[in-house]
């Protein structure tokens, strides 16, 4: 029976249908059929509430099943695909991708007791690389088979192992046709994957048949940077560092005490010797006797805590099997920059007057990110010191890498809202993908939708009021560009257009705008890696979500598990290419007021990765040296060096100029 509005004797727009068995949907029809968004509950209790199309369930939605599992994510054809979120009963969780209804790609899975295997799956079981954690923070890293073995790592700097199987039964959630396209689920073996045997034992004794399927595979992308292997100059250097970082983040992982006022003291420092032949406190290793200092360890503790990272995975994504690949530094401040295999963190050694500064403006820095979730600033998460004995002091830097992605960066810059050269030294056939542009190179304008436009606005003046407050200047606004409709590179993900090719187009005017949601890149919260590719066509029309309320809908759900897209990472947005007369008119160093729109040219789907970098350096004596000799010879306001009042508008005003509003 159907109660709502009909159209052209169909039933369209608000109503409530109900079968005989009891089941029943309430929400949007049309041409007759559940279409739109609504609320289906079926005759044994399950309920579904999210996206319709034509009768099957399609695009984002969350099923409750009636013995207590949820799932929430996207589905296609009443199957679920794409990302999603799946929790049984019992408490254990699967957060990650889906095929045809099984899980299948990259994912998840945490037990109730602490467990975790993270890594590739492929109809239902693990296959692939991936990473099994105990729950008392020992990893161990393969390449999974039918079956696992799992070598529990007692040790990171000896062999001592144990080996444990771990049975993963198939896990294959589907759904059959009934009233409403869907009535039942049939979960296969669920029980015997989610229950309490297997893998949440507690011993670590029982030993099984090696898996035939021992060997990783090599990595086909080709990722930027050296390895810092043995026989490398600074290999010595990355094991202190290692070491010492293992040694920090155990010592401080179960620590939950309260800030106090000390924590931010700058004598707030410790000293830690690592003898080769290890001590009471420090393990045996291979590298030099070498002295290791924590500056303000507890506040940094709290930082990780704050942006979202796991104990766990900070130290394995440094401190774990793969080396550190070391970076070319794009800037003139002579410092070496590493960067982590999973691309999530990045190591630059400092001067010492840039640790006196983050020191000193340190407890401002905290209030200011914890009270601006989407502060754009630097994301820094330790400061530390390696001084081998009879050699020198290296101070260095962890921080978050603005450009971590599953997607290729294809275009890079370095801004600053000067002009005095600043353009790259590399010769025009030389610049690639890794060579990082500056304010000169520009050619775009970027196009960012309204309530994202606003909010880059008003968080970039906040972080820049801040950043004056403590005399900071000489940042840069960093930003990526990965170009969704990139041809010539094959990234392995697909294009609006090749995702297009094969649709039937839909009948009902109220559906003919489509949009394609584009897929969004990888964000960490927590334990839990976010690598989204949203395939689903979502059908948009007058009486539903426009694309980016789709997006603000789809963040507002899944906010428990951390950001889908924020501010600065897996922006969708269009960047608008210019001519450079255009673009210095349009950015003030010209005298037209011309718009982007008229000045412009080709514009592109774009998913945008930006933030605040290089925020250590504050408008010192060799900084005031620097402006008075350089404004002998060039216009003063074109310079870099200028006082952090003037800095600060100007580089607000710059980036204001070169970000619009997308109408």
């Amino acid at each position: 029976m159907y109660e709502g509005e009909w159209r052209r004797g169909k039933a369209s727009g608000k109503g409530r249908f109900s079968w005989p068995s009891g089941a029943t949907y309430e929400g949007d029809f049309a041409a007759g059929k559940m279409h739109g968004h609504g609320t289906f509950v079926g005759a044994n209790g399950d309920t579904y509430h999210g996206a319709w199309l034509s009768d099957r369930k399609e695009g984002f939605g969350q099923k409750r099943y009636a013995n207590g599992d949820v799932y929430e994510g996207w589905w296609k054809c009443n199957l679920q695909e794409g990302e999603g979120r799946y929790t049984w009963r019992n408490g254990n969780e699967y957060f990650g991708e889906w095929r045809n209804g099984c899980i299948s790609g990259k994912g998840v899975l945490v037990w109730r007791n602490g467990n975790r295997y993270q890594g590739f799956w492929e109809n239902g079981v693990p296959k692939g690389k991936g990473t099994f954690t105990w729950r008392d923070g020992s990893v161990s890293n393969g390449n999974w088979g039918k079956e696992f073995v799992i070598e529990k790592r007692v040790s990171v700097d000896d062999a001592s192992n144990k080996s444990v199987t771990v049975s993963f039964p198939r896990i294959c959630i589907w759904e059959l046709d009934g009233e409403a396209g869907d009535i039942t689920c049939d979960i296969v073996e669920a029980s015997v994957f989610c229950g309490g045997g297997g893998c949440e034992s507690e011993t670590d004794d029982v030993r099984f048949n090696k898996s035939p399927c021992g060997s990783v595979d090599g990595d086909a992308k080709k990722k930027p940077g050296h390895a810092v292997s043995k026989g490398h100059k600074n290999y010595d250097l990355m094991l202190n560092l290692q070491l010492g970082i293992r040694y920090t983040v155990g010592k401080h992982a179960s620590v939950l005490t309260e800030l106090r006022p000390g924590d931010f003291d700058p004598k707030e420092k410790f000293w830690t010797r690592f003898p080769p032949e290890g001590s009471k406190f420090t393990p045996p290793h291979q590298s030099v006797d070498f002295r290791w200092k924590d500056y303000c360890p507890m506040v940094f503790r709290h930082l990780r805590e704050l942006f979202g990272i796991d104990p766990a995975d900070y130290m394995l994504a440094i401190c774990g099997d793969d080396t550190l690949r070391e970076m070319s530094s794009p800037g003139k401040s002579g410092s070496f920059f590493y960067l982590t295999q999973d691309d999530r963190f990045i190591i630059k050694t400092l001067k010492k007057s840039e640790v006196k500064v983050l020191i000193r403006m340190l407890p401002s820095y905290y209030q200011h990110v914890c009270q601006y979730k989407n502060s754009l600033v630097t994301k820094f998460l330790g400061v530390h010191c390696v001084k081998p004995i009879g050699g020198q002091k290296t101070r260095f830097i962890v921080m978050g890498n603005v450009f971590c992605s599953e997607y290729r960066i294809h275009k890079r810059f370095d801004l600053k809202g000067s002009s005095h050269g600043r353009t790259t030294d590399k010769p025009r056939e030389q610049i690639d993908e890794t060579t990082t542009l500056k304010d000169l190179d520009l050619c775009f304008v970027f196009r960012l939708e309204q309530s994202w436009f606003q909010e880059l606005k008003w968080q970039l003046d906040r972080d820049c009021e801040f950043l004056e407050a403590e005399g900071i200047m000489d940042y840069s606004f960093l930003i990526g560009l990965h170009f969704r409709d990139d041809s010539s590179v094959d990234d392995g993900k697909s294009s609006p257009n090749e995702l297009c090719s094969g649709k039937r187009d839909l009948q009902n005017d109220d559906i003919q705008d489509m949009k394609w949601i584009p897929p969004i890149g990888r964000w960490f919260s927590g334990d839990i890696p976010f690598i989204i590719d949203l395939l689903t066509l979502a059908p948009i029309g007058s009486h539903n979500f426009h694309f980016y309320d789709l997006f603000a809908y789809m963040c507002h759900v899944l906010e428990p598990w951390g950001p889908l897209i924020r501010l600065g990472a897996n922006m969708p947005g269009r960047a608008e290419r210019m001519c450079k007369a255009g673009l210095d008119q349009h950015t003030g160093t010209g005298s037209s007021n011309s718009t982007p729109s008229e000045s412009g040219g080709e514009v592109s789907d774009v998913i945008l990765y930006f933030g605040i970098i290089d925020i250590l350096q504050d408008y010192d004596i060799s900084k005031k040296l620097e402006h008075a000799y350089k404004s002998l010879q060039v216009d003063p306001s074109s310079i870099s060096a200028v006082d952090p009042k003037l800095y600060s508008k100007r580089f607000r005003d710059f980036i204001h100029r070169i970000f619009v509003e997308d109408k």
